[in-house]
C-alpha cells in the first residue's frame, strides 16, 4: 500500500499547481513539504562542511523556498553566503532570522559584526545590545561586550577624522581614516572621504585603490568611476581614464559630468593614438604636426604639453633633424632632467653633430635612471666607439660631410677636395707631401663611404682601411700609398681634370 507520504511527493513533483488549490491543513501534503525541506537542509549541511559551497547554496536556496518560515534554513544559506565572501547577501538573510526568532543571539553577533565592518555602527551597536539583553552564554556576552567597546572607539575616532578633515589638516584626517578602515572595511564613504585626503596629499594611487573599492562597495558610485578617470587624466594615463569614464556612463548615461569628460578624454585619446600610428609608419613631419596642435586639445594639464615635446623631440632625432631635435629635448630636459626618453634622443642627435662627449653624458644619465635599458648601453657603446674613432681619423671630417650624408653628397665633397689638394696643383716639395698625405685621406674617406658594407664597419666604429683590422677579415680593402694613387682620376672618365702625375 502506498502511504500518504509518498502520494504528497508525487503530487508535488507532478502537480505543484493542483497542491496549491488543495486544502493545505491535509496531513499528507504537509508532511511531504517538512520532509523535503529537511532533505535539502541535510544535503545542504553536508555539502557546506565538505567546501562545496555553491551546491550547498543551492540546497539552502530550495529549503527557503520551501519553507519561508524556516529560520534554520535562512540562517545556513547566510553562513554559506559569509563563506563565498558575499557579505552583502549574508544580511537581509540574517535579519530575516532574527525577525524569525529574536532571541538567536549568533545570528545578532554576526549580523552585528557585519554592520560594524559596513561602518553602520548605531545598527551594530543595537545587535550587540540586544544580544546582552537575550540571556546569553558566556562566551556571547564577552564577545557583544568586546565589540560595543570597539564601535565606541570607532565612533570618537570618526569625529575626530570628520573635524580633521574640515579644518584641512588631511594627514591626521588620514591617520584617523586609517585606524577605522582597519574594522570598518565595507565602508565605502569613509574610503571616499580618506581619498579625498589622498588626493589632497598628492598620494594619487593610494587615492586611486580607495575609489575602486568604494566602487564595488556601493552600488551605482559614478562618483567613483568619475573621480578615479579625472584622476588618471591629470597623470596622464588617458587610456585608463577612458576606461574608468565608461564605467561611469554604463552605470548612468546621461551623467552630464561623465559624459563631458568621456568627450574630452576620447578626443585627446584618439589625437595621441593617431600621433603614434604616424611615427610607427616613419612620418615624423607628420606626427610633429599632431603633437604641436596636443596642448590646444588639453591646455590645463601640464602632462600633455610635455609629452608633445618629448614626442616631437624623438620624432626630430628620428628623422636625423638633429639641431632641431638637440633644442627640443633640451627644452623637456630643462623641466625634467631624468626623462630617459629624451636623453636618448638627445644622445641620438649628438651623435649626429658628432658631439661624442655630450651624448655619452646624456647616454651615462639615462642609464643611471634606467639601469635594464639594452637600447641605451648598446647607445652608450657607440658613443665611446665613435669618440675613440674621432680621435684617430674620421672619415666624414675628412670630407667634411655630416653622418647621415647621401651617396651623392659625399661624391661632390669629394671632388671638390680632391681639385683642391691634388699634388700637382703645387710647386713646393713640403706642400707637395702635405697634400699628397691630404689628398690620400680624401680618396681613402672617398673609398670608405661611398662602399656600404664598409661604411657600415666605421659608424660601428671599426676603421675598415686600418691594417690592425684585417686580420681575419678577408684584407680585401686597404690604405693605400701615394704611389698606388698616381695615374687616378677622382673625377670619372670624362671629367673636366685630368692630371699627370711626375715623380723621380
Amino acid at each position: 500500500m502506498v502511504s500518504p507520504c509518498a502520494c504528497a511527493d508525487k503530487l508535488l513533483s507532478f502537480l505543484p499547481l493542483l497542491l496549491v488549490l488543495l486544502d493545505l491543513h491535509y496531513e499528507g501534503a504537509e508532511c511531504g513539504i517538512n520532509a523535503e525541506v529537511e532533505k535539502h537542509l541535510e544535503m545542504g549541511k553536508k555539502l557546506l562542511a565538505a567546501g562545496q559551497l555553491a551546491d550547498a547554496l543551492s540546497h539552502f536556496h530550495s529549503a527557503v523556498d520551501g519553507d519561508p518560515e524556516n529560520y534554520i534554513a535562512f540562517y545556513r544559506r547566510a553562513t554559506v553566503y559569509l563563506a563565498m565572501g558575499k557579505s552583502k547577501a549574508a544580511v537581509p538573510d540574517l535579519s530575516k532570522v532574527i525577525e524569525l526568532k529574536p532571541d538567536f543571539t549568533s545570528a545578532r553577533l554576526q549580523r552585528g559584526h557585519l554592520l560594524l565592518k559596513q561602518g553602520k555602527l548605531n545598527d551594530a551597536e543595537e545587535d550587540f545590545e540586544n544580544v546582552l539583553k537575550s540571556n546569553p552564554s558566556e562566551k556571547e556576552e564577552k564577545e557583544a561586550t568586546s565589540q560595543l567597546l570597539k564601535s565606541d572607539e570607532i565612533q570618537r575616532l570618526r569625529s575626530d577624522a570628520l573635524a580633521a578633515y574640515s579644518e584641512e589638516d588631511y594627514l591626521s584626517a588620514t591617520d584617523f581614516l586609517n585606524s577605522i578602515l582597519e574594522v570598518c572595511v565595507w565602508d565605502a564613504e569613509l574610503r571616499e572621504l580618506r581619498a579625498e585626503c589622498f588626493i589632497k596629499e598628492g598620494e594619487f594611487g593610494k587615492a586611486i585603490n580607495d575609489l575602486k573599492a568604494a566602487s564595488k562597495l556601493k552600488s551605482d558610485n559614478t562618483e567613483a568611476f568619475y573621480k578615479v578617470s579625472t584622476i588618471y587624466y591629470q597623470l596622464g594615463d588617458h587610456e585608463m581614464s577612458l576606461n574608468e569614464i565608461r564605467e561611469c556612463l554604463k552605470l548612468d548615461p546621461d551623467h552630464k559630468q561623465c559624459f563631458t569628460h568621456y568627450k574630452q578624454v576620447k578626443k585627446l585619446n584618439k589625437q595621441i593614438q593617431s600621433a603614434e600610428e604616424l611615427i610607427q609608419e616613419g612620418r615624423y613631419a607628420d606626427a610633429i604636426i599632431k603633437y604641436q596642435s596636443l596642448p590646444n586639445t588639453e591646455p590645463n594639464v601640464s602632462f600633455y604639453s610635455t609629452l608633445a615635446q618629448e614626442k616631437i623631440c624623438h620624432c626630430y632625432s628620428k628623422s636625423q633633424q638633429s639641431s632641431e631635435a638637440i633644442q627640443v629635448c633640451s627644452e623637456v630636459l630643462l623641466h625634467d632632467p631624468t626623462n630617459v626618453n629624451a636623453l636618448k634622443d638627445r644622445a641620438e642627435a649628438y651623435l649626429l653633430e658628432e658631439q661624442y662627449d655630450e651624448a655619452i653624458k646624456d647616454y651615462e644619465t639615462a642609464q643611471t635612471n634606467s639601469e635594464n635599458d639594452q637600447q641605451i648601453r648598446e647607445g652608450l657603446e657607440k658613443a665611446q666607439r665613435l669618440l675613440k674613432q674621432s680621435q684617430k681619423r674620421d672619415y666624414y671630417k675628412i670630407l667634411g660631410v655630416k653622418r647621415n650624408a647621401k651617396k651623392q653628397e659625399i661624391i661632390k665633397a669629394y671632388r671638390k677636395l680632391a681639385q683642391q689638394w691634388h699634388p700637382d696643383n703645387f710647386q713646393d716639395e713640403v706642400e707637395k707631401k702635405k697634400a699628397e698625405k691630404k689628398f690620400i685621406d680624401i680618396a681613402s674617406a672617398k673609398e670608405v663611404l661611398t662602399d656600404p658594407e664598409l661604411r657600415k664597419r666605421f659608424d660601428a666604429g671599426e676603421d675598415p682601411l686600418d691594417p690592425e683590422n684585417q686580420q681575419g677579415g678577408g684584407g680585401s680593402h686597404f690604405h693605400r700609398s701615394w704611389n698606388q694613387w698616381q695615374g687616378f682620376n677622382p673625377f670619372g672618365s670624362g671629367g673636366p681634370f685630368n692630371f699627370k702625375f711626375h715623380f723621380n
